[in-house]
């Protein structure tokens, strides 16, 4: 039992004490923001950007930084998973992406606000944030494989073994060992019945081949022509 002196001083020193660790790990927070927020890159035409998105209401569908509305797809991490030129494309022309599909509304923005907008959500994405988002787990959680055994069936399903152009854009409506959109077939074995002549055509124009494809002429570089057409004609529905 603590005499009223001994409680006096318990609650002193112990006030003191955790008032002086609360400020130390406020100052040390506060050293951390420039880093943290990756304050050297914020650009002005981050600044411009942000201030653009906050006009056009974005959080209103979008959700960024875990604050916003649930309607469309999270932002944060928007640059690492569709890249600059998806952005930009969609930006200009929702439509363009998914004929048919997409709902975002057409802003018309000029060539300098999708700019400011791609640098923002580039910026956004540079953010230390302890972790979040997670990484989605793209990897089936069991495998008929043998452990250290290498198939095309591990190939498609990890996504770090794909083009990254194949990651940002074609997933988006494509699905490849159960991930993916569904909005387009399924592509596990889109090499067993298209060759690579086939596939390289297709990917440069759809509707050169079938005038009624719902596949948009996608902003492919011809480098990415060749690289998706090669993976592509190697998927032929899990042979090993």
């Amino acid at each position: 039992m603590l005499s009223k002196s001994q409680a006096k001083a318990f609650f002193v020193v112990g006030t003191t004490a955790f008032s002086l660790i609360f400020i130390g790990l406020t100052i040390d927070t506060f050293q951390r923001i420039p880093e943290q927020t990756n304050q050297k890159e914020m650009t002005l035409d981050v600044v411009r950007g942000k201030h653009l998105f906050d006009k056009s209401n974005c959080m209103g569908c979008h959700t960024i930084l875990g604050e916003g509305a649930y309607y469309a797809p999270e932002l944060t991490k928007v640059f690492e998973r569709r890249g600059e030129v998806f952005i930009k494309e969609i930006l200009k022309a929702p439509q363009s992406m998914y004929p048919g599909q997409r709902k975002m509304t057409k802003y018309n923005f000029n060539e300098q606000e999708i700019n400011d907008l791609t640098a923002f959500l580039r910026w956004i994405g540079t953010l230390d944030l302890n972790g979040f988002p997670p990484e989605p787990d793209l990897v089936k959680s069991a495998s008929p494989t043998a452990i250290g055994s290498t198939t095309m069936e591990d190939t498609i399903v990890n996504s770090k073994n794909r083009p990254t152009v194949f990651n940002q854009m074609c997933v988006a409506c494509h699905s490849l060992g159960g991930q993916g959109g569904q909005v387009g077939p399924a592509l596990d074995s889109i090499g067993s019945t298209r060759d690579i002549i086939y596939l390289t055509k297709w990917l440069k124009d759809p509707m050169q081949i079938k005038s009624n494809s719902a596949m948009p002429k996608l902003p492919l570089s011809e480098e990415d022509i060749i690289e998706l057409a090669a993976f592509l004609s190697k998927l032929k529905g899990g042979e090993k």
